[in-house]
């Protein structure tokens, strides 16, 4: 029996003989109440989504909510996204992140809800809305908590800009100080494949590399009575689109996922005309680091002998983009151990390297950490709904279990820290 099917099966080797018996009970409790609140926050959120670097609104009503609890939140100086910190104290230990990412996507909302999106070609199509509103709720339970006495480590709330928005808001983050005594940081993503309830784990890349590419040829044009006058550039641009991919794949480790897809191709105005002009654009997925520093002069390479072979002058926009995200092995077995105690082993599922990209993995350049996969997926839905698209929702149970994650990781991290 897989694993899918049995949602009683262990998480995996490291969890095989782990129960909650095995860790320790940890305080914060969600309450019916902030459940309801948070709801409704998300819904707020999801009816105003905001593209990268522009989330003003956005930036404002999180601002307000930890202000109203008394906390004391620090906008970051691109102008948008905050940062706040809980417990902070002079020689406590460095603290543990929990990461929200805040844009939307510039595409239409298709949901028939009440909560629809009231932004024309606009969609929180990614979960942002839900992965802000947990961040939310865990600071607003852990600041309770802090007030009682009872949270044993300090704790940052990062809420980030354009993590859609290619090299990604998160590196304006970390030059913001974002990062600035942080020892650890955590987050989730939503998965439209797992079911609610579950988060899916994985030690090790979770993700991979994503690059944009950008590409142009150009020839003298001329007749198509007379291809061999001149640059047949249609021909050309369709063996960049075919060829480009094969002579990569015989120049690099198979097993590094290296992949290049073409996603727009554009060129001529008449059907008797090859052109002098043609535009192709695409991106540049890898699933090693590796392979993906290596990337771009193999892709420049490739390109160039394809365009020379047809007489085709080439320019290459090679746009970096994120490298893949690598759990770290303690960080990620803390999420496991958080799941564990706050909702039991048979809540946690292995999961695969995906193909995305994830700014998460900016911050995993400095600091340890870890991005667990958040089960999305009504129960008993087999509705095939996938991210990016403008029918993408969620069963809002999500965001009491990353709350429960959240504060549980928090909690059992800083015992930890204090009994080190």
């Amino acid at each position: 029996m897989s694993r899918e099917s049995d949602p009683g099966a262990p998480a995996g080797p490291a969890g095989a003989d782990r129960g909650a018996a095995d860790v320790p009970e940890v305080p914060g409790a969600l309450s019916e109440e902030l459940r309801a609140e948070l709801i409704a926050f998300r819904r707020d959120l999801h009816m105003h989504p905001e593209l990268g670097n522009q989330e003003f609104r956005t930036t404002a009503v999180i601002k307000a909510r930890l202000e109203k609890a008394g906390l004391s939140p620090r906008v970051l100086s691109v102008g948008t996204g905050l940062v706040c910190d809980i417990g902070a104290r002079e020689g406590a230990p460095p603290m543990l992140a929990l990461r929200a990412d805040i844009d939307a996507l510039p595409i239409p909302d298709t949901k028939t809800v009440a909560y629809r999106s009231t932004v024309p070609d606009r969609a929180h199509a990614c979960g942002h809305d839900v992965h802000t509103t947990a961040v939310l709720g865990a600071g607003l339970v852990l600041a309770e908590l802090d007030r009682a006495g009872r949270l044993p480590c300090p704790v940052r709330l990062i809420f980030q800009p354009a993590e859609e928005v290619l090299p990604g808001g998160a590196a304006d983050a970390i030059v913001s100080g974002a990062l600035e005594g942080v020892g650890r940081i955590i987050g989730v993503h939503c998965d439209p494949k797992v079911e609610v309830g579950r988060i899916g784990l994985r030690t090790g890349p979770i993700t991979s590399a994503c690059d944009r590419l950008e590409v142009s040829l150009d020839g003298p044009g001329g007749h198509t009575a007379r291809p061999h006058l001149t640059t047949d550039l249609v021909t050309a641009a369709a063996k960049v689109v075919t060829d480009v991919s094969a002579l990569i794949a015989r120049r690099v480790d198979a097993r590094s996922g290296l992949a290049v897809t073409w996603g727009r191709l554009e060129t001529g105005h008449a059907c008797n005309v090859i052109p002098q002009h043609a535009e192709l654009s695409g991106t540049v997925r890898c699933l090693d680091l590796p392979a993906w520093r290596a990337a771009p002069d193999l892709v420049h390479a490739a390109i160039d002998e394809v365009a020379t072979l047809h007489r085709a002058k080439s320019q290459i926009n090679y746009i970096r983009g994120v490298p893949p995200v690598v759990n770290e092995a303690v960080v990620t077995e803390l999420l496991r151990d958080a799941m564990t105690v706050r909702r039991g082993p048979e809540h946690i599922e292995d999961t695969e390297q995906s193909l995305g990209g994830e700014d998460f993995s900016w911050y995993l350049e400095r600091v340890p950490g870890a991005m667990a996969r958040l089960g999305v997926r009504p129960v008993g839905d087999t509705t095939r709904r996938d991210l990016h698209c403008g029918d993408f929702d969620v069963d809002e149970e999500a965001i009491a279990v990353a709350v429960d994650l959240f504060t549980g990781a928090a909690l059992l991290d800083g015992h930890r820290a204090g009994s080190a």
